[in-house]
């Protein structure tokens, strides 16, 4: 005989669900998250501007090696609060520019003599190489801008204006690096300038120039000339004597943090 087949249960799936237990439910996804970007913008714009404060005023030596920058003071200056402080301050910090000292907060960067030493070695080659790179991209209108940089550092020795010509100083090397069309040497350089300022501040002598205006004029009067090589020994030499004629000094009066990062 054919085997029956037994008949299908008619009973839906849901009536094998236990008493008392309702239908699940689908959970609608939460929706993302809205990101207030104007927010972000702000704090972006704030904390370069916290960055740019502490960083100009080391490269202009208004802030000396070993000042303390507390939070809660900076917090008050720029309006923000310790989060974007302290944001900043690991920034600087891994720009060498400030360092971070456990319990005790963060300072303006001490260099050490050996740190001294390499800082100069690294810079000697790297502008070894920015001059030659300057020296073949250079365009009649590069030259100009040179010319004026160079102007506005006299300017600045008669006027004997030492923070003004300090920053000036540093940003005659930058310019260099900015002719030899290379970003990531640019980037290099910025951050050995800023290193170098912190030397001078700890060792330059009060009233002492950090470079010599007449070194300045000459390297540029080489690449001018289209004579790469002959402006890689004059800035070879440029910062062998600079490294040279470093002597330790004694640090200057205490000011306030306000006036230190130029806000008053």
């Amino acid at each position: 005989m054919p085997r029956s087949t037994p008949p299908r249960s008619t009973r839906s799936r849901s009536s094998t669900r236990p008493a008392g237990l309702a239908p699940a439910r689908r959970q609608r996804a939460a929706p993302p998250p809205v990101q207030d970007t104007a927010a972000e913008d702000d704090n972006a714009h704030v904390e370069a501007r916290i960055y740019r404060a502490v960083f100009e005023s080391v490269m202009s030596q208004r802030l000396k090696p070993g000042t303390k920058l507390p939070e809660a003071p900076l917090c008050e200056l720029f309006g923000v609060s310790r989060s974007v402080v302290r944001k900043v301050l690991q920034k600087l910090a891994h720009d060498h520019i400030v360092q971070l000292r456990p319990n005790r907060g963060a300072i303006v960067a001490v260099p050490t003599r050996e740190e001294t030493r390499q800082i100069f070695e690294a810079r000697r080659a790297l502008e070894a190489t920015i001059v030659r790179l300057a020296t073949a991209r250079v365009k009649a209108r590069d030259l100009k801008g040179m010319r004026a940089q160079l102007r506005a550092e006299q300017e600045a020795m008669h006027r004997y204006d030492q923070p003004a010509w300090a920053r000036l100083a540093s940003v005659y090397h930058l310019r260099l690096a900015e002719l030899s069309g290379n970003e990531i040497l640019q980037r290099y350089l910025a951050e050995i300038v800023s290193r170098c300022s912190l030397i001078v501040a700890v060792h330059q002598p009060p009233g002492n120039a950090a470079c010599e205006h007449d070194e300045h004029e000459r390297i540029v009067d080489c690449i001018a000339k289209g004579d790469a090589e002959g402006a890689v020994k004059l800035m070879d030499q440029h910062l062998r004597e600079l490294e040279e004629h470093l002597m330790l000094v004694s640090p200057g009066d205490e000011k306030s943090l306000a006036k230190l990062l130029g806000l008053v």
